[in-house]
């Protein structure tokens, strides 16, 4: 009997967690440890848009950064003066070291200046990407 609650509490606390979890991935969010951090386009190898930029850390067999990079496009043909930055993560170690990126696909939302408004961890929806956009004009 023992084994039988022991195993109904195991699988309660591991669908909980997946809940969170999924809950949590692609949500765009503010975090504290990105205030103050600034990228340039040297740092990033492409240009900064007139009013955004979204930055994506990607890896080479990473299913979710492939469409990621899709609803990014969209985002930057429907809305004017953003511009959207692929950076490959495994190529640029420092970078990723540097931001605490820990998986991929990683957006950053930077303001026209440059500095981190809003960071998405996972695959995000393109309504939340649009309302961050908003919010770093």
């Amino acid at each position: 009997m023992a084994g039988v609650v022991v195993c109904v509490v195991v699988l309660a606390v591991a669908s909980a967690y997946g809940v969170l979890h999924k809950r949590r991935s692609g949500r765009v969010r503010v975090r504290g440890r990105d205030d103050g951090k600034r990228l340039g386009a040297a740092e990033l190898g492409g240009e900064l848009g007139e009013r955004a930029t979204l930055v994506q850390f990607s890896s080479a067999f990473c299913a979710p950064c492939r469409a990621t990079k899709r609803i990014l496009g969209e985002v930057v043909d429907m809305v004017p003066g953003v511009a959207h930055i692929e950076i490959d993560a495994e190529a640029h170690l420092d970078l990723v070291r540097e931001l605490d990126i820990l998986k991929t696909p990683t957006v950053l939302v930077l303001d026209a200046d440059g500095r981190v408004v809003r960071r998405a961890t996972g695959q995000p929806r393109k309504a939340d990407v649009i309302a961050a956009l908003g919010e770093a004009v």
